[in-house]
């Protein structure tokens, strides 16, 4: 047993999980009662704190979550999330390289598409995380931040990406003062050719300022089950992906992004009855 392997997850629910050594220890009361990619996939109806535990225990079985036998490497598994959109962002050379956030390695920088799926694609919110070296492994050190601590840190992993030589940088945020700091990365390294791409997610329960400072800062957004982002979007998006859990592109170059995803599976049906999470917040 290792005394410092733990895992925080923000999960199914907007539930906090902790993980220690391949397993549930703690689940925290869900806010969200039902999301409907969840009854999809899952056939869950009804989230609660047995639900979530049992989720989880089926990652951790499924693909290796938060435990030696990760797998990182996927293909995609929604037709249309921000992962897979990154997946063919990577495969068409659109971007260079995706700052994501991995357990067991914290940020980490992405060039292959399937790895961009794999971390990003099955995996909730990472709250916290503690170095899994078999992961490490799998990623490799020089695609990680910081081996030895799993740190998370986005902005700090893109001045590294940068440093590395990485031109067209994506990046996955839940904060929106980090989405106003890249911007600020970004113009200081104008003169250098960088471009940054920002990509926020798991944005279910944030503030109305919040809401208002990805939208103006961020280029791809995902709803979640957040009530602003669906406000502000349904008014100021240049483009909206997906009714039930929409995407938003809040720039030009965010909605080229998401055409170029619409494109790669040839396009999306509306649905007839689409359901929305509950509550929204």
């Amino acid at each position: 047993m290792n005394a410092d392997d733990e895992h925080i997850i923000e999960a199914i629910g907007k539930a906090k999980v902790t993980i220690k050594n391949g397993k549930v220890k703690e689940v925290t009361e869900p806010e969200i009662q039902y999301c409907p990619l969840f009854h999809k996939h899952r056939g869950i109806e009804r989230i609660d704190k047995d639900i979530i535990k049992e989720n989880m225990e089926f990652r951790i079985n499924d693909f290796g979550m938060c435990s030696k036998d990760r797998i990182i490497e996927m293909k995609d598994f929604l037709s249309f999330g921000i992962s897979e959109t990154l997946s063919t962002l990577l495969e068409e050379s659109i971007i260079d390289c995706a700052v994501m956030v991995c357990e067991g390695c914290g940020t980490v920088f992405v060039t292959e598409k399937e790895k961009a799926q794999g971390i990003g694609g099955r995996v909730s919110a990472l709250i916290k995380t503690s170095p899994i070296p078999e992961i490490i492994a799998k990623i490799k050190e020089e695609n990680i931040l910081n081996p030895k601590t799993a740190e998370i840190d986005q902005i700090a992993g893109t001045k590294l990406a940068i440093k590395k030589g990485y031109k067209k940088i994506a990046v996955t945020i839940a904060k929106s003062d980090d989405a106003k700091k890249l911007r600020e990365l970004e113009e200081e390294n104008k003169d250098k050719g960088i471009a940054i791409y920002i990509f926020a997610v798991h944005t279910t329960g944030i503030n109305l300022n919040e809401a208002k400072e990805l939208f103006k800062y961020s280029d791809v957004i995902t709803s979640c089950a957040s009530k602003y982002i669906r406000d502000i979007g349904e008014k100021k998006a240049k483009l909206k992906v997906g009714e039930s859990i929409p995407i938003y592109a809040s720039t030009e170059k965010g909605k080229k992004f998401l055409e170029k995803r619409i494109a790669k599976i040839g396009g999306i049906s509306p649905k007839k009855d689409p359901k929305q999470p509950n509550p929204l917040i």
